[in-house]
């Protein structure tokens, strides 16, 4: 191998590192304790009870799940045979990427840009589905490379669609549009219908991802149980969250069910060449 590919997967290796802590450190930001929680900056624009498409509180335990995700895939990459994978060199300048991204938005936010935050986390999720094409074309070497790699960046790719709705839904409520007027329920739905087109575009472009569905379905249920058990409540919200959930569970299922048939398929016609 050339020293030049050698140290090219050197410094991806460094980069991710490097991204990792600065992950760590945004994270330390927008939890409080470096900075003012997520929540209570912007005038609390995207705190849980802020417009009718923000989930509950609950909901964003999934970033503990994510974030240590992100330190064992930091970990996973420096082991022996990981710096000349090409499922690492194709994924992880994107996944340093993601890390640097994910700390640029709690600064943004921390600053009061909330359309800034917008225009960072668009970035961050077209990251995220960059890598997972990335990691659909190249299938996985091991059962750590699938928890480790495919989990984390399922999970972080299915939270944060949901979580770019619900960020420019705030940016909206507040820049003047009212969180429960007319107007406000039509976009809440509108955001709604997209969040399930994107899933659902996701779930035929990536091969039926279990982790992309399970953590946008988590962040739309608790959604819906926000808008029944806390302000601003809407039925109507929460059951068109539901029914969202519902459609991206059946496409995955829908997904994996014609995979496996196709496979069923081309094994059959292998056996009858043979």
């Amino acid at each position: 191998m050339s020293s030049s590919a050698t140290g090219l997967d050197r410094a991806r290796q460094v980069t991710v590192t490097v991204a990792e802590v600065a992950c760590v450190l945004g994270t330390l930001v927008g939890v409080g304790v470096l900075g003012t929680e997520v929540s209570a900056v912007s005038g609390g624009a995207l705190s849980a009870d802020s417009t009718l498409v923000a989930p509950a509180g609950p909901a964003f335990s999934i970033w503990s799940v994510i974030y240590a995700g992100l330190a064992a895939y930091t970990v996973h990459q420096w082991l022996p045979g990981q710096a000349t994978s090409e499922r690492q060199r194709s994924i992880g300048w994107l996944a340093a990427a993601s890390m640097v991204l994910n700390a640029a938005w709690l600064l943004v936010v921390q600053q009061g840009w909330i359309w800034g935050s917008v225009v960072v986390i668009v970035a961050l999720l077209a990251t995220l589905v960059a890598i997972g094409r990335r990691l659909t074309a190249q299938r996985h070497d091991s059962v750590v490379d699938l928890v480790v790699v495919d989990g984390t960046f399922g999970l972080y790719l299915g939270w944060v669609a949901v979580a770019t709705g619900a960020n420019l839904t705030a940016a909206l409520v507040g820049t003047g549009m009212a969180a429960t007027g007319p107007v406000g329920y039509v976009v809440s739905l509108l955001i709604l219908a997209g969040v399930t087109v994107g899933g659902v575009a996701l779930a035929r472009g990536l091969g039926g991802r279990v982790t992309v569905a399970a953590a946008t379905v988590w962040g739309l249920g608790w959604l819906a149980w926000g808008r029944l058990t806390d302000s601003p409540e809407s039925v109507l919200v929460a059951v068109a969250a539901v029914l969202a959930a519902l459609v991206l569970a059946a496409a995955v299922v829908r997904v994996r069910l014609d995979g496996a048939r196709s496979s069923r398929t081309r094994r059959g016609r292998s056996a009858v060449v043979a």
